[in-house]
């Protein structure tokens, strides 16, 4: 876990919502698990203002849900609602690689390339959780290059909902090492400036993610995931 330090009054709810969201993606809040508001203000060093604040913000976003007089609970997505919202990133990835070859800086491509150092280093030191921080924020930077904020932030709101299952996605060395190439062929595409190549190419990575993430559902391993265990 991650040393606790002091977070800045006027983003705290945000901050809070940062930290259960990185325990929801990497495991330490399993789906269906029940956030206890006393353990959870205890932990991270807050209030219980700035934890609800943040817990709604998580509900917004597919992360948790409301239940009546059970309160929070770490939500649980269902095969045909994943297997939807996977074609629905699918589509938004591939529009955003698309219209990012188009777009993007060599200062950006300069920093894409660095990333993707990094996170090749990650995975040769088999370090999942890095290498899925790194992987998350090439992703991210490649939506960003777009220059499109409506697709932004669509994009952010959907992706939130398969942070978890995402990180979960290459239990297997054949799926994880599918996954790098896939990587280094996104990096050649927007490198050439191919923008039909690389919409194409995010499209099939994103399915092959659905494919091993359903896999899973339907073994009953998802939930089962420990951090470290995926991606």
């Amino acid at each position: 876990m991650a040393d606790i330090i002091p977070i800045a009054r006027e983003v705290l709810h945000q901050q809070v919502a940062l930290r259960l969201r990185q325990r929801i993606v990497e495991g330490q809040l399993a789906p269906a698990a029940k956030l206890n508001e006393r353990a959870l203000c205890e932990q991270l060093q807050v209030s219980r203002t700035p934890l609800r604040e943040a817990i709604k913000m998580l509900a917004a976003e597919g992360l948790v849900e409301l239940l009546p007089n059970r309160g929070a609970v770490v939500a649980r997505l269902d095969e045909a609602v994943v297997a939807d919202t996977f074609e629905l990133i699918g589509g938004l990835e591939g529009l955003s690689g698309e219209l990012a070859a188009q777009r993007i800086t060599e200062a950006e491509l300069a920093e894409l390339r660095a990333l993707h150092f990094e996170m090749m280093a990650a995975y040769t030191r088999r370090d999942r959780a890095t290498y899925y921080r790194l992987n998350a924020l090439i992703h991210d930077q490649i939506n960003a290059a777009a220059r499109n904020p409506v697709l932004a932030q669509t994009y952010r709101t959907i992706n939130a909902r398969l942070q978890a299952l995402r990180f979960r996605s290459n239990l297997d060395e054949a799926k994880w090492q599918r996954a790098v190439q896939e990587h280094g062929q996104m990096l050649e595409a927007l490198a050439a400036r191919d923008g039909a190549g690389l919409r194409q190419l995010m499209v099939r990575h994103l399915e092959h993610k659905r494919e091993a993430v359903l896999e899973l559902m339907r073994q009953g391993a998802v939930d089962a995931l420990q951090p470290g265990s995926g991606r």
